[in-house]
C-alpha cells in the first residue's frame, strides 16, 4: 500500500449516481489492503448500502445533499479498514433501525441486515452539529499481502 492512498476522505452529494466512484474506491483501497475478493465485495456491498440508505431514509432522495467519506485503517501495521460515512441529517437511533423480516421475499428493507453481516464492526452514534456518523470497520485477513 502506498503512503498517499490511506487516508482517503470525499465529499460526494447524495446522488446514486455517485456510487459507482465510491465502490472504486473501495474497492482499490481493500485491493491494496491485501483483502480476498470476498471480503472486497463485502465491503463494497456494505458501502453501498449504507450510502444507499443515507440517501433514501436520511435524505429522502433529496440529490443536494453532502455525505463524507473517510477511509483508513487502525493498528499498526493496518490491523482493519475503518469507513466513516457522515451525514447531515436528522440522527435516526440504531434501536429504531430494524430489518424486515428475512422471510419476507421483495427488493429492499435488507441494508442493515447486509452491513452487520458483512462488516466486523458497525457503529451509529450522533455527529456534532446534527446528523449520523456511521462507522464500518473490516480486519484486514491475517497473512494479506501488504
Amino acid at each position: 500500500m502506498t503512503e498517499a492512498s490511506l487516508p482517503l476522505k470525499m465529499t460526494i452529494l447524495s446522488q446514486t449516481g455517485n456510487l459507482p466512484g465510491v465502490r472504486k474506491e473501495a474497492e482499490r483501497i481493500c485491493g491494496e489492503l491485501g483483502f480476498d475478493d470476498t471480503a472486497t465485495g463485502a465491503v463494497m456491498l456494505s458501502v453501498d448500502e449504507a450510502l444507499t440508505n443515507i440517501i433514501r431514509h436520511c435524505y429522502h432522495g433529496r440529490e443536494d445533499q453532502r455525505i463524507d467519506i473517510e477511509f483508513t485503517t487502525t493498528g499498526q501495521p493496518p490491523e482493519a479498514l475503518r469507513i466513516v460515512l457522515r451525514d447531515y441529517g436528522k440522527f435516526v437511533d440504531p434501536a429504531t433501525i430494524k430489518s424486515r423480516d428475512l422471510a419476507d421475499v421483495r427488493p429492499g428493507g435488507l441494508g442493515v441486515h447486509i452491513i452487520n453481516n458483512c462488516m466486523d464492526h458497525v457503529q451509529y452514534a450522533p455527529a456534532e452539529g446534527g446528523g449520523t456518523v456511521l462507522t464500518l470497520i473490516k480486519r484486514i485477513p491475517s497473512g494479506a499481502k501488504r
